[in-house]
């Protein structure tokens, strides 16, 4: 069962042991059933899925005719190598692949959103993070798009909207645009719900082997394992 906004609140305002914290909290922001989420003002790439000579993003001059695509490139001389070659910035190129299982892959950088806007490419996916610190306690907590973002084809999540009893710290999101997209610190970029659950709980925070408890800014991803113990028992079954 979903909580409705006045629930929310309710849980938020206990005084002991709140179910909901939400840092910073604006009653503006609080929907019907929802809580709206904002963007932070740092967003992480990992560094080898920019192809050379790129820039992973453009500060946004405030009107598209100021924009070409020369400004994607940190010189003429890499602009004008692209263009004799541009196959080699493709960046569906195996050089530019990710090995979920190696911690090399996710080495980032960090890129800093103006106040004036920053344009983000379709070709690069983005780490970014909300503004707020939740809590959820005996709650299942999930963030989505809002409406308006989803419109102008902003993807804030890629499956991981979804959180845990008991998760803590700042919401990575990983943002992917349709088109050259400008984004603003502060923006709304998406809701959180709660939703009511049954059975014993296991609180994420108390779990020896979650990765992103009291997680701050945008969080680069836990290498992967790969369990091999399952092929040992997919063998004994033939």
């Amino acid at each position: 069962m979903q909580l409705t906004g006045p629930e929310i609140l309710r849980r938020m305002q206990e005084k002991e042991n709140p179910d909901i914290i939400i840092k910073p909290f604006d009653i503006r922001c609080l929907g019907s059933n929802s809580y709206d989420l904002h963007l932070a003002d740092t967003l992480r790439v990992y560094e080898h899925t920019i192809p050379l000579g790129m820039k992973p993003a453009i500060e946004y001059k405030g009107d598209r005719s100021k924009h070409s695509m020369r400004d994607w490139f940190n010189s003429e001389q890499a602009f004008l190598a692209f263009q004799a070659q541009p196959w080699l910035y493709d960046i569906r190129d195996p050089f530019h692949l990710v090995d979920p299982t190696n911690p090399e892959h996710h080495k980032t950088v960090n890129i800093k959103i103006p106040d004036t806007g920053l344009v983000l490419s379709p070709m690069i996916g983005y780490l970014g993070s909300t503004v707020e610190y939740t809590e959820t306690h005996g709650l299942f907590p999930y963030i989505d798009g809002k409406s308006s973002v989803g419109r102008n084809f902003i993807m804030n999540h890629h499956t991981a909207g979804r959180g845990d009893d008991s998760f803590c710290g700042e919401w990575t999101l990983e943002i992917r645009v349709l088109f050259p997209t400008v984004v603003y610190p502060y923006m709304r970029i998406g809701q959180i719900y709660y939703e009511e659950f049954s059975g014993q709980r296991m609180p994420y925070n108390k779990n020896p082997n979650s990765h992103y408890s009291n997680q701050r800014g945008p969080t680069a991803a836990a290498v992967i394992p790969v369990d091999k113990f399952l092929a040992e028992q997919a063998g004994k079954k033939r």
